[in-house]
């Protein structure tokens, strides 16, 4: 019986270890996030005066694949999280997307956000949109994202202001 008590007390020692938290995930694991807040001054060309009054942010999560921790993407997609405030009420806004290119710049799209016009309605000027797990194609822009995340941007476009109403260069929060 004695052997029994000595065997069951280790094991609640063992055990009792075992109700501890796991150790903190490394900070490589964790998704990179990227922030932008939008602006008409920004935006290459400048929007019409009609719109200049608009304004936002976005928050972009990018999700990315890998073998493991030093291993090179082999798949993403990106979460994006979009405020519109400040606009006229007669705005409508119809695509929104990442380009590639510094400030300044214009840049082709790498990554685009599926929205549509009639997607985001503005009330009283203001809105938003939330899309998730858009796949981002070409995994090498994921890199490049991560690697320098300022050579991007995000802009939405307006009907008013086709090539872009406000827009904002990543910065990486994560």
């Amino acid at each position: 019986m004695r052997r029994y008590s000595v065997l069951l007390i280790g094991i609640m020692a063992f055990t009792a270890g075992c109700d501890e938290d796991p150790a903190p995930a490394p900070s490589g694991s964790l998704p990179p996030v990227f922030t932008a807040t939008l602006t008409t001054a920004a935006e290459v060309p400048a929007p019409s005066a009609a719109e200049q009054s608009c304004s936002g942010t976005v928050r972009i999560q990018l999700n990315v694949t890998r073998a493991n921790a030093t291993s090179p993407i082999t798949a993403a997609t990106a979460d994006f999280n979009a405020t519109i405030a400040a606009c006229p009420t007669t705005t409508v806004i119809r695509i929104s997307h990442i380009h590639e290119a510094p400030v300044g710049v214009s840049g082709g799209i790498v990554v685009d956000t599926g929205i549509a016009q009639g997607d985001v309605v503005l009330t009283n000027g203001a809105g938003g949109f939330t899309k998730n797990g858009i796949n981002v194609t070409d995994v090498n822009v994921a890199q490049r994202m991560i690697d320098n995340p300022a050579g991007f941007y995000f802009n939405i476009h307006s009907v008013a202001n086709g090539p872009g109403v406000i827009r904002g260069q990543l910065t990486k929060i994560q």
